[in-house]
């Protein structure tokens, strides 16, 4: 029978790997959670973040509701139940709730009792770019925050994008370290979606949560990649990257982009969703570039025989460093790349932020009433 390992919590933390390493994702920004295209009206789904779990479900007019995922009666999962017009129904008694969370229907017996007045928690859910976002933090909060711009998806001259995810048994800063750290080439030799890299520039943004890098490197230098980039147009010898936290970013010569997207599920999953996206690429040998009604085709193609395999090197990577981590956490750590610092101080300072939140909050609420003072 396997036991948990003793790693350290966050509370526990020797050090700032074992500080980033145990670290959660702030719940007040958006995440992620699947495709559009996966949840048909009359729908409901199971979305977890950082082991909580959601029920996402699609009414019968189309839009998207997200309650916490249980029935308040006996704690079924309502993600298991159907969706009746816009309301999600448990699958044990038959007690509905609408998107608001409020239990609106008991079709047994009431026993004389009248409909109990409950309310389950509700989140803020969106659509954009293909993809369904959840705020699950502070729903007071989701008109507020800001969820990721890319003006390039949107209007009649969108460029095109096929977005392709993997969900990898490691901790979700494994990932930001591994998508935004260029020193791990040797790593994907045989694609080469990178060359020679070097950093030249790091700046960090506290208020904004961003840390910048910029590498010189030759983007696209693997030998399938290399034909279809323009780069009599495009300088593609430089990159600049941002974690624009909780989520990563790309950018070459405003003609190469991509986002990396990400959803913590628990302590060691999590989902990426990646998003390629070009301003134009070249016809192999003629140098003219591809039509843009072709583009989809084209990159869907290149997600199958190209970007699925590349990045199946990333997972393969960060799934062995996360099993590195839990056996061997005590060790010296040995970093040399100093963005890699930078980043993961960001992932530590954001989640000390809300603990700390959580817990201003917390006593807040246990602070005694005082009497109102009598009158005269």
């Amino acid at each position: 029978m396997s036991t948990k390992l003793p790693i350290p919590s966050f509370h526990e933390a020797k050090n700032r790997r074992q500080k980033v390493r145990a670290a959660g994702m702030n719940p007040n920004y958006w995440y992620p959670v699947g495709y559009s295209k996966d949840l048909a009206p009359g729908e409901v789904t199971k979305v977890t973040f950082w082991g909580k779990d959601f029920a996402l479900f699609r009414g019968s007019d189309g839009s998207l509701r997200a309650v916490e995922d249980r029935c308040a009666h006996r704690q079924l999962a309502l993600s298991g139940g159907e969706v009746r017009g816009c309301q999600v129904v448990c699958p044990y008694h038959g007690w509905t709730f609408d998107g608001d969370g409020r239990l609106v229907d008991v079709p047994h017996e009431l026993f004389d009792k009248k409909l109990p007045k409950i309310r389950l928690p509700d989140f803020a859910v969106r659509e954009r770019y293909g993809l369904m976002w959840l705020f699950p933090g502070d729903r007071d909060r989701a008109e507020t925050v800001a969820m990721p711009e890319i003006p390039e998806l949107e209007g009649p001259d969108a460029w095109a994008c096929v977005p392709v995810d993997f969900t990898w048994q490691a901790h979700h800063s494994m990932i930001i370290d591994n998508v935004s750290d260029f020193t791990h080439a040797y790593l994907h030799k045989r694609y080469e979606p990178f060359k020679d890299p070097k950093l030249t520039k790091i700046e960090v943004d506290d208020e904004a949560a961003q840390v910048f890098v910029e590498y010189d490197t030759l983007v696209g230098a693997g030998k399938l990649y290399s034909h279809f980039i323009p780069r009599k147009k495009a300088n593609t010898n430089h990159m600049r990257l941002c974690y624009a936290y909780p989520h990563q970013w790309s950018n070459t010569d405003d003609w190469i982009k991509h986002w990396c997207l990400i959803l913590p599920i628990d302590e060691r999953t999590t989902r990426a969703f990646f998003l390629f996206y070009y301003k134009a690429l070249d016809i192999p040998v003629l140098g003219t570039p591809i039509p843009r009604w072709f583009m989809r085709p084209v990159l869907e193609i290149a997600n199958r025989v190209l970007m699925r395999p590349l990045l199946e090197e990333d997972g393969t990577a960060v799934e062995a460093e996360q099993r590195g981590y839990e056996r061997y956490y005590n060790a010296p750590v040995a970093e040399l790349n100093p963005a890699v610092l930078e980043f993961q101080k960001l992932t530590i300072a954001k989640w000390e932020e809300y603990l700390a939140e959580r817990e201003r909050q917390g006593a807040m609420r246990r602070l005694p009433v005082m009497p109102s003072a009598p009158n005269g």
